[in-house]
């Protein structure tokens, strides 16, 4: 099974390397970007699409940083509260018993 999932990963990696090749290869006009305050120079329109789809990736990933923060936080204060309450349900078990004796 797990050569399988191997086979599979390395199939649909080797589709997606072809297809970025076709994608370079298919634009090669150079474009020279003149953003407002700065030109940037001319390269390929693929390098250029490539470039923004990893600054996206990256600006994405920070906008999701907080939330990712909060959520740890929340979990590690659960399982605190969770082994705080496993503590005292045992020490409440180990005292019925002492009880009952």
């Amino acid at each position: 099974m797990r050569w399988i999932k191997g086979l599979l990963l390395a199939a649909i990696l080797l589709v997606v390397l072809l297809v970025g090749i076709l994608f370079a290869v298919n634009n090669q006009q150079t474009i020279a970007l003149n953003l407002i305050w700065v030109e940037l120079p001319a390269v390929s329109l693929s390098v250029w699409m490539l470039g923004m789809l990893t600054c996206g990736v990256i600006i994405g990933m920070l906008a999701m940083l907080g939330v990712y923060i909060r959520l740890k936080a929340r979990l590690a204060r659960t399982r605190r509260r969770n082994k705080q309450q496993r503590k005292e349900l045992d020490r409440l078990r180990t005292r019925e018993f002492k009880e009952l004796a």
